[in-house]
């Protein structure tokens, strides 16, 4: 069945060449991502996780959209874990799924009567629900044979969660785009990884989607992610390309340049070792060459303020 945009596309005439342009630009993102990761094979059963957000309707639309032309053969099955949250509406998602005729699985798990008992009152309770919810998918994906778990995290969750992992946690580590579970008994994959929160934003206000709050236990996100997040909005704006060039060096490690000795092997360094870039990566010609990068004083100076505001937070 054509997916819910290929309909809309056809039955809404005011639908702007703006809006068919951010679309095409979405799935040539997603498709990018898909081939570039390997993340869907022919035969492949992909169960989309959708909570109802603006970010997992719109991968579940793009998934659904690419399929229908895509050289490969492959299954989607949408799954919504109903979490018993107080003023959850239950009905959304299973009406949405049934007008779009697409394969579904809801599941039901009071995992948030769970949470409030193990929790003191006042605390987070992201972690527990978090590990609780990992393992009712897996389960699922086991139940209904999915060879790949997508989930909606996108660009900019990835490097949200790239700097609180490097404020935080003293590790440059962020969302793979592709992962094994710790047990081997799942692939989980996140299409979205090239897409931008934004331009999301803009897609999911034109279809329209019957979103459902995110905030409806009573948690919300952390203020060290609300302000790694307001950071990254803020560069956007300020400095317009910078995002982007983070985004590219995810994919452009040099370990030799770092300081990790798994990854190299610094003690063994001799003059004929093979090395891909050396002290030319220094070079002021090399760095001229982007334009949109600041000072790399102004950079520490404003990271110093950041860092400071954020452990003020904690």
């Amino acid at each position: 069945m054509d997916s819910q945009v290929d309909r809309y596309d056809a039955e809404n005439p005011e639908f702007s060449n703006t809006f068919l342009r951010l679309k095409k630009f979405l799935e040539r993102q997603v498709g990018k991502a898909i081939a570039d990761f390997n993340m869907i094979e022919d035969g492949d059963v992909v169960m989309v996780c959708c909570s109802g957000g603006k970010d997992s309707y719109s991968l579940l639309s793009i998934l659904l959209a690419l399929r229908a032309r895509a050289p490969i053969d492959f299954r989607i099955v949408a799954m919504n874990l109903d979490q018993k949250q107080p003023g959850f509406p239950e009905h959304v998602l299973p009406a949405y799924f049934e007008k779009l005729g697409i394969e579904h699985r809801i599941v039901t798990e009071d995992t948030y009567s769970i949470v409030k008992s193990k929790i003191p009152e006042g605390k987070t309770t992201c972690s527990l629900c978090s590990r609780l919810r990992r393992g009712i998918i897996y389960r699922v994906a086991h139940e209904i044979g999915a060879t790949k778990i997508a989930l909606g995290h996108h660009r900019d969750d990835m490097l949200e969660t790239l700097f609180l992992n490097m404020f935080f946690g003293g590790q440059i580590k962020s969302m793979p785009p592709k992962l094994c579970s710790d047990d081997g008994q799942n692939i989980v994959i996140r299409p979205l990884a090239y897409c931008s929160e934004r331009d999301l934003e803009r897609f999911a206000r034109a279809m329209e989607y019957p979103i459902i709050p995110c905030n409806l236990c009573g948690s919300q996100e952390t203020a060290q992610r609300k302000q790694v997040k307001a950071m990254l909005r803020e560069w956007e704006q300020q400095h317009p390309g910078r995002i982007e060039s983070l985004a590219t060096a995810l994919t452009h490690i040099v370990p030799s340049h770092l300081q990790d000795h798994s990854l190299f092997d610094f003690k063994n360094l001799q003059r004929d070792t093979p090395v891909g870039e050396g002290d030319i990566a220094f070079d002021t010609a090399e760095t001229s060459q982007k334009p949109h990068l600041v000072p790399l004083e102004g950079i520490v100076r404003k990271q110093n303020v950041i860092v400071s505001s954020l452990h003020k937070a904690i």
